[in-house]
C-alpha cells in the first residue's frame, strides 16, 4: 500500500500551502459535504523520470564535466540555462551536436511499459523543462504523449542563442491551470524543478530524486521503482 496523503505540506524553499486534495473542500478552501468529482490527470517530469538526463548525455558524450550540472543541483532554471549556453559557445558546440547525442538515447529500462499502463489507467502529460528540438526522438519512443516544454533559439548555423520558456513558472503554471479546467492532478518528478508542480498538485510524489531534494521536501513520499510509483499514482487517483 502507498498510504498516500494530500499535498499540503509547507515547503522551506515554496513557503507555499496548498488546499487542493483536502477532502470535503471546495474551490475557496471552505469546508463542503461534497465529494470531489474532479476527472484525474496525471503530470510527470522527464528527464530522470521517464529519459536519461540529456545533459548528462552530452557531458559524457563531448567528455565536458560541466554540463553535468542539472535542475537537481541548481534550483534556479535561468541561472542553470545561461550557464549551459555559455559553455556551448565556449566549446562550439551546436544545436545538431545535441540532437546528434539524444538520437543516440533510449528511454530508461521499464520507463516505456510504466507509462503505457498509466496511459491506460488514465490521461497523462508530460512536463518539462526540456526543449521540442531535444524532445521529439523521445517522444517518438515513448508512444508520443502530449508534452508541454520549451523551445530554443538557433541562428542559421546551428548556434544555441537563448532560449525561450513557454511561460513563466511553467510546471507550476501547468497544474494550476489543470485545476482552472476542473481537474485532479496527480504528478511525479525527481528535480528542484519538479516541486512546484508537486506543491501545487492534489497529491505529489518524488521519483528517483536526490538526497538534497529529498530532505527540502520532506512532505512527498520518495520512491525508486516504476511498480513503486504506479501503485502510488493508481492509488491516488482512486482516492478522488
Amino acid at each position: 500500500m502507498c498510504r498516500i496523503s494530500p499535498t499540503v505540506g509547507l515547503s522551506s524553499r515554496l513557503g507555499t500551502v496548498v488546499l487542493w486534495g483536502l477532502p470535503g473542500r471546495d474551490d475557496t478552501g471552505e469546508v463542503s459535504d461534497q465529494t470531489d468529482d474532479r476527472p484525474t490527470i496525471v503530470c510527470l517530469d522527464l528527464e530522470g523520470v521517464l529519459v536519461p538526463e540529456i545533459w548528462i548525455a552530452v557531458a559524457e558524450a563531448t567528455g565536458i564535466d560541466a554540463l553535468r550540472r542539472t535542475t537537481r543541483d541548481e534550483p534556479d532554471y535561468d541561472v542553470l540555462m545561461r550557464y549551459r549556453l555559455d559553455i556551448l559557445a565556449e566549446h562550439d558546440l551546436g544545436l545538431g551536436d545535441i540532437q546528434d547525442v539524444i538520437a543516440g538515447l533510449s528511454p530508461l529500462n521499464g520507463a516505456a511499459a510504466f507509462l503505457d499502463e498509466l496511459r491506460y489507467r488514465t490521461q497523462v502529460v508530460i512536463l518539462s523543462d526540456t526543449f521540442e528540438q531535444f524532445a521529439a526522438p523521445l517522444m517518438a519512443q515513448l508512444g508520443r504523449p502530449t508534452i508541454l516544454c520549451h523551445r530554443l533559439v538557433a541562428d542559421d548555423a546551428g548556434n544555441i542563442t537563448d532560449y525561450r520558456l513557454r511561460q513563466p513558472d511553467p510546471k507550476r503554471s501547468a497544474v494550476r491551470a489543470f485545476h482552472d479546467l476542473r481537474y485532479r492532478v496527480v504528478a511525479a518528478g525527481d528535480s528542484y524543478n519538479d516541486t512546484t508542480m508537486l506543491v501545487e498538485a492534489d497529491h505529489g510524489f518524488l521519483f528517483r530524486s536526490p538526497a538534497n531534494v529529498q530532505a527540502e521536501f520532506p512532505q512527498f513520499r520518495a520512491l525508486e521503482t516504476y511498480a513503486d510509483l504506479l501503485d502510488c499514482l493508481s492509488e491516488a487517483i482512486a482516492a478522488g
